[in-house]
């Protein structure tokens, strides 16, 4: 396969530099040999390219397991963990906030993302800079990209630290903005301020981008037949570009309860990509391929990191061969149709379902009690992540936004629930699904039910669905420890039988120890 490799590996020199260059208590310090370093690396265009491209690199540290398939998508309630103590994912389950084990992940999450955006401040720096050696042509790349990631990093933030976000609490306290390599400490800002900046942010980046080659040129996997070409801006799935771009900006007007604007943002996505064909659907012969699924999805994947460590995740979290205490897995133990004690059952509603019949497989778990006594266990196991046979442009994938949130977007706004249930259809047939209905009484409500539903299909894995439950103040879940028939909602994310009742609170993480520190020592 190529040489994204090659292309990841321009960001090493950068991460050592930024290495250097953080600690706990002050993420941008630069010292004397720092700066030497700095100024080396902003030499030419391949140094401009290995900081952003280091910042790539580091995002699978905090995304990888923790901000994806892993911890944000317990405190969904997608799994088999909220009733077992012994379970290494209990206290997030349960929103144990005040454990010290949480807030040393909830620091580290902190300290990453606001040291990934301080070196991206610096880059920024760079490119404005009046002696900038950054050539022309590559400057909208590397500046639109480095002010995508930075509104990609404050908006999680924001997502996992702010409000809920409405009327009443838009001008609530959240986080800070960090938008300089200034070392002062920032003020706290409120979360329609820091929404507004993400904002900026993703306007500037997109009209940057807007001749990003995908455009024209579509994703551009692989190392072409030109060896003259430079391979810096090819990999566009890799990188936030001008599609990844819109989708951000449709995600932000959807959490600031702008209906009209995100349904506008998304419809000029699935429109242009209709017309382009950058992000077909899948083939359903790429996923039932027997030596090497694919079962990310990858045609329609927007934007993504390049992860060779992914199977290490998937084994940690997912394997059958992992401790059942470590292992994520659906209660359950049957892939039949209809099986009541399988979480399957009620998570999807038609067996054809590519999502189900290629994501998922029976094995045996097994684990010590403290005794010493082995216990063993059938349960469903999740293979979303499992490792492929050969290289491919997907093997180490790991997704961040795909064509089908776009497409629930656009349900989730459209001006009828006629328009909406397209939008919807058309994820299903993709999925090799039978087509939704609308009722005569459904309207509305049931569109959001639908929307519901697909959403929590598509996104598993991929660390989307606490936002969405947060979002829409949900007080009840899908429960991952015990279920039974859903019934349709009643207007809000609620009235489902077997259901988690969540606390509003929950959704709202503590500022961590390390910021609150920080102002009172100041």
């Amino acid at each position: 396969m190529m040489n994204i490799s090659k292309i990841i590996k321009l960001g090493f020199l950068s991460v050592a530099t930024m290495a250097t260059m953080t600690s706990c208590s002050e993420w941008l310090k630069v010292d004397l040999e720092d700066s030497i370093l700095e100024g080396k690396l902003y030499e030419n265009n391949d140094g401009y390219f290995a900081a952003l491209n280091g910042i790539y690199s580091k995002m699978n540290e905090t995304y990888a397991t923790t901000l994806s398939m892993g911890m944000i998508d317990v405190m969904a309630q997608y799994y088999n963990v909220a009733k077992n103590s012994n379970h290494a994912y209990y206290i997030a389950a349960n929103y144990k906030y005040s454990e010290e084990s949480f807030k040393s992940r909830s620091n580290a999450i902190w300290t990453s993302l606001y040291f990934y955006i301080a070196n991206l401040n610096t880059l920024i720096e760079h490119c404005d800079a009046s002696d900038s050696k950054l050539s022309a042509i590559y400057k909208p790349y590397v500046k639109g990209e480095a002010l995508a990631l930075r509104a990609f990093f404050h908006f999680d933030l924001l997502r996992l630290y702010g409000p809920i976000y409405s009327k009443e609490t838009e001008n609530d306290k959240a986080i800070l903005y960090q938008e300089t390599s200034s070392k002062d400490v920032q003020p706290i800002l409120t979360a329609k301020q820091v929404a507004e900046k993400v904002m900026r942010d993703l306007d500037e980046a997109s009209e940057l981008l807007k001749e990003d080659r995908i455009r024209k040129d579509g994703v551009v996997n692989g190392d072409g037949e030109d060896p003259n070409e430079t391979t810096l801006l090819r990999y566009r799935q890799y990188r936030l570009n001008y599609y990844a771009v819109l989708a951000l900006k449709a995600r932000l007007y959807l959490w600031m309860g702008d209906k009209d604007n995100a349904y506008a943002t998304a419809l000029s996505i699935i429109e242009e990509n209709k017309k382009n064909d950058t992000f077909p659907w899948i083939a359903k012969k790429a996923v039932t391929d027997s030596r090497n699924p694919d079962c990310i999805f990858s045609t329609e994947v927007m934007f993504a990191l390049y992860n060779r460590s992914r199977v290490k995740g998937y084994d940690a979290l997912f394997s059958p061969q992992a401790d059942m205490k470590n292992t994520l897995y659906f209660k359950g133990a049957s892939l039949a149709e209809g099986d009541l004690e399988s979480k399957l059952s009620y998570f999807y509603d038609d067996m054809g379902d590519l999502r189900r019949s290629s994501m998922w497989i029976v094995e045996e778990l097994s684990s010590n009690d403290e005794g010493g006594t082995l216990n063993k266990q059938n349960a469903l196991c999740f293979k979303k992540f499992a490792d492929l046979s050969e290289d491919t442009n997907y093997r180490y994938m790991q997704p961040l936004i795909r064509l089908s949130e776009i497409y629930l977007i656009a349900a989730e706004c459209a001006k009828t629930p006629e328009e909406a249930i397209g939008y919807i259809n058309e994820i299903r047939k993709a999925r090799n699904c039978v087509n939704l209905e609308l009722s005569a009484t459904g309207g509305d409500k049931e569109i959001e039910n639908y929307v519901y539903r697909e959403f929590m299909r598509e996104e598993i894995g991929e660390g989307q669905m606490f936002y969405y439950y947060k979002r829409h103040a949900a007080e009840q879940m899908m429960s991952g420890t015990e279920f039974g028939k859903p019934n349709y909602w009643t207007g809000t994310v609620t009235a489902m039988e077997g259901s988690y009742k969540m606390e509003l609170s929950n959704y709202v993480w503590p500022l961590p120890e390390v910021e609150v520190n920080k102002r009172v020592n100041k």
